[in-house]
């Protein structure tokens, strides 16, 4: 369903009050404001909350009167159905606050592999790494300024470039 500008959170309020599962998952993003970086989390699909109606069996209509909604996502008179398999898939990447949590990585981080940061002050900045150290620390080589530099971060931060 889609919410109301700034209402995703009452809507989620009111639709569990009438027994509605809801989910809004949520992903952590760095971004600079002024001169510093903030991380927080940001909605996945920004404005829509995912509802399951399937076992409330006609009571689905009540989801466009309830405070905070905008309307159901419908085609043809109906609610537009999404495969149970991709509501699934992506409740088990996230936590129990609905927090999209960072794809593990699939090859082992090696010296000389270019990889991207995805949080944090150097985030979206591409390096290679130099280091990998048993504690799944990894030092990177960045190009910043003109110069280089050696970054230590989490292997968890990264994302490794194909």
């Amino acid at each position: 369903m889609q919410a109301k500008p700034n209402c995703v959170g009452i809507a989620r309020r009111n639709l569990l009050r009438q027994g509605f599962a809801t989910f809004a998952p949520t992903v952590q993003v760095t971004r600079r404001h002024r001169d510093a970086f903030r991380t927080s989390y940001v909605p996945l699909f920004p404005g829509y909350v995912f509802v399951s109606v399937g076992e409330l069996g006609g009571r689905w209509r009540a989801i466009n009167s309830t405070y905070g909604v905008s309307r159901i996502v419908s085609f043809g008179g109906t609610p537009a159905p999404l495969p149970g398999d991709f509501v699934a898939a992506l409740m088990a990447r996230c936590d129990a606050e609905g927090r999209v949590l960072p794809e593990p990585p699939a090859d082992e981080l090696a010296v000389g592999d270019g990889v991207r940061i995805r949080v944090g002050p150097f985030a979206n900045l591409v390096g290679e790494i130099v280091k990998v150290s048993s504690d799944r620390r990894v030092v990177l080589l960045l190009d910043l300024l003109g110069g280089s530099a050696r970054v230590a971060v989490s292997a968890g931060q990264l994302t490794k470039l194909p």
